[in-house]
């Protein structure tokens, strides 16, 4: 739990039970009900000695993961875990419906304004809204999390591989993640996204993959990443030293598409590569100590501690570590939902108001998605509700807890516990620890073979 002293200054992260206890004697006030937060009453940050926490993060296009853990000499002990959750998807549906409605309505002979198309220029380092808000989201829970607890350092992956190390052929001088076990584990992360986790030649997956040159190196093909690709243990073995253009020559188009995709880069990782430097640049901004790292050394951090595949657990990866002590049971899920629309109206197909929504968001002190409990004395609905409300303007809410939805609650059962801030929170389970060395997920092992 997250801890402040009386004057709101952040504290270590105490254990739940330690929590509860400061709760029950009266020496704590609750701050905040998700993340849970509380304040002491009776300390401050001089009486206190404070160590400190580091905070990881792994961006990801649809999910982020971020890991508050403490840093002993390179052995970390993980405290707080986050998995937050993006809606990229959904501002590119809404941008997309309003240039289609936006266009219906300048094709249909009706007075509008003229199209500006030559006055509009983009600043440097624009991001397209979908991709802005991953990095504004992630920045945000950054920020929340250094108000919460006394964060020293920031870990992140800066880039999904190295490409350098991809192109270089040659070991690169001062850097010692490219000898030893990690040699080659830039090469196969890259792979494994590039070719789909399957082999090349029969669309063969989850079974273990060998490197494969496309162009024989018997016959003078190179090691670039561009002449390498996945291939099945019979494929690679009935290739052999044969050249790709004999070994498919009765699949012309398969031939075709294996040596336009092996020249192609990898956009998805591009765009992804993209928006971790705006996030990096963002984060070198607040004036923290930012260490950086690849999708591929975390990877190789995972395999050496036998940690199973998550976010999270990859937030807790990121960078130089000898070993992971621990890490927390669950995870907290914090989805990205928006505070609502200004519009107050709603559109029909071709984009005119149809009807119109209450001038206010507030109903009897509450708002559409507040966190609050509702306790029902007698009927059908009896009991504790706790969960988000969306409010009627009749004073009949409802409230969405992780059981469903209960419909039909009176405003005057209903407490607040937290307004709302743009966020939905639920919890799972973290993953559980894998085997000691367990092989890469979704696809299978890769082994260096190939000719």
């Amino acid at each position: 739990m997250f801890v402040l002293d009386r004057h709101g200054d952040p504290l270590d992260p105490c254990h739940p039970a330690r929590a509860r206890r400061l709760l029950a004697a009266g020496r704590a006030v609750v701050v905040r009900h998700t993340p849970f937060v509380i304040r002491l009453k009776d300390r401050s940050v001089a009486d206190s000695t404070v160590a400190g926490v580091q905070v990881g993060i792994d961006p990801g296009s649809k999910h982020t993961g971020l890991a508050v853990f403490t840093d002993r000499d390179g052995s970390r002990a993980g405290r707080y875990a986050i998995q937050l959750d993006h809606r990229g998807g959904a501002i590119l549906d809404r941008l997309a419906a309003r240039a289609a409605l936006r266009r219906g309505r300048r094709g249909r002979n009706l007075r509008h304004r003229a199209p500006r198309f030559l006055n509009r220029t983009k600043p440097t380092g624009w991001l397209a809204p979908s991709l802005q808000h991953r990095v504004e989201t992630t920045l945000s829970q950054v920020a929340r999390l250094t108000r919460w607890a006394p964060v020293s350092a920031i870990h992140v992956e800066k880039v999904s591989f190295d490409t350098h190390a991809l192109s270089a052929g040659r070991p690169l001088e001062g850097a010692e993640y490219q000898q030893g076990t990690l040699a080659g584990y830039e090469v196969r992360e890259y792979l494994l996204a590039k070719w789909g986790r399957t082999c090349a030649y029969c669309g063969a997956s989850g079974v273990p993959l060998n490197l494969d040159h496309i162009h024989p190196r018997s016959r003078g093909g190179s090691d670039r990443i561009s002449n390498l690709t996945l291939a099945c243990i019979g494929c690679n073995q009935t290739k052999n030293a044969t050249p790709v253009q004999e070994f498919l020559k009765d699949k012309p188009a398969l031939l075709a598409k294996i040596l336009k995709q092996a020249k192609a880069p990898l956009h998805d990782a591009a765009a992804v590569n993209a928006t971790r430097w705006a996030l990096w640049r963002a984060l070198e901004a607040t004036g923290l100590p930012v260490h950086t790292a690849s999708g591929g050394r975390t990877k190789w951090n995972r395999f050496r501690t036998g940690a199973a595949k998550s976010h999270t657990l990859d937030a807790l990866h990121v960078g130089h570590l000898e070993t992971v002590t621990a890490w927390p049971s669950a995870v907290l899920v914090v989805k990205a939902t928006g505070r609502g629309t200004y519009c107050r109206t709603r559109t029909d197909r071709y984009g005119f108001p149809r009807l119109r929504l209450p001038r206010t968001k507030h109903v009897k002190g509450f708002a559409t998605g507040d966190l609050v409990r509702a306790t029902v004395p007698t009927g059908k609905k009896a009991g504790v509700h706790t969960g988000r409300v969306a409010v009627r303007s009749t004073g009949s809410f409802n409230i969405t807890t992780r059981h469903g939805t209960v419909q039909g609650i009176g405003h005057r059962h209903v407490r607040l516990l937290q307004r709302a801030d743009g966020y939905g929170y639920t919890t799972h389970p973290e993953t559980r620890q894998g085997a000691a060395f367990p092989p890469p997920p979704e696809g299978g092992d890769i082994h260096a073979g190939g000719t």
